[in-house]
């Protein structure tokens, strides 16, 4: 059964490396990602699932002690999902690397010092259909008897003129709802969330909320919305349910 979730944006930005001389704006984003992460800790589950957006070829499961890196950035840092690596599982992600957003959740885990529970990764299409990722959140809270999430995803990216979709007035709004629905722990809502109009805003967040909105069923988890901003034209959200 899911016992807690935390859900933090996906940007490599909010790596300080990553960020450079950008990095004081995003200070706000990663001191509430650590209070979520500290209250999935208290929770003390039996496994931590880490679930975010992913291009082809970068689905599927990741176990524990697979590698990212953000390279890709320009930045010489790699990270490891969780302390150690286990005996080697291909069939769940093998060899290959961590996409940007299980990267990203690997740093936060790291620099909270998780040690509190076995990790595994799992990178969801974004064009996943609502009903496929409900199910997938379900398989996953019932793999153990107390199941954390950490889910990386963003909002729309075209809240501003400079944002990277460009202007769209439809943004402010699904953001909006998105926002309340993850402040309240409101899965149902999040279940309702367009696939169309999320990837027409490029909202990378839709598909793995509605994961955490399927593993959410039935535990009557309470919400709580540490952050709420558009940076860079991008909705990015933190929340924590328990």
């Amino acid at each position: 059964m899911l016992v807690a979730a935390a859900v933090c944006p996906s940007p490599p930005l909010l790596v300080p490396d990553v960020a450079t001389g950008a990095a004081p704006e995003l200070d706000a984003a990663r001191a509430a990602c650590a209070d979520a992460i500290g209250l999935l800790a208290a929770a003390r589950p039996d496994r931590l699932y880490v679930v975010g957006p992913a291009d082809e070829g970068a689905h599927g499961g990741y176990p524990a002690g697979a590698t990212g890196s953000f390279a890709g950035f320009g930045v010489d840092l790699s990270v490891r999902l969780g302390a150690e690596a286990p005996q080697p599982r291909p069939q769940h992600g093998g060899d290959r690397p961590l996409p940007p957003s299980l990267a990203v959740g690997a740093w936060l885990l790291a620099r909270a010092g998780w040690a509190d529970a076995p990790i595994e990764g799992l990178g969801v299409a974004t064009s996943t259909a609502a009903e496929v990722c409900a199910g997938t959140g379900r398989e996953l809270a019932a793999s153990a008897e107390r199941v954390a999430l950490l889910v990386l995803g963003d909002g729309s990216a075209c809240r501003t003129v400079k944002a990277p979709g460009y202007l769209d007035e439809r943004a402010a709004g699904f953001d909006a709802e998105a926002a309340r629905a993850l402040g309240t722990a409101d899965a149902a809502a999040l279940l309702a969330l367009d696939a169309g109009l999320a990837s027409e805003l490029k909202a990378a967040g839709r598909a793995p909320w509605q994961v955490l909105a399927g593993a959410a069923e039935g535990a009557g988890l309470d919400g709580r919305l540490l952050f709420e901003d558009a940076p860079y034209g991008v909705g990015y959200f933190v929340a924590a349910w328990s």
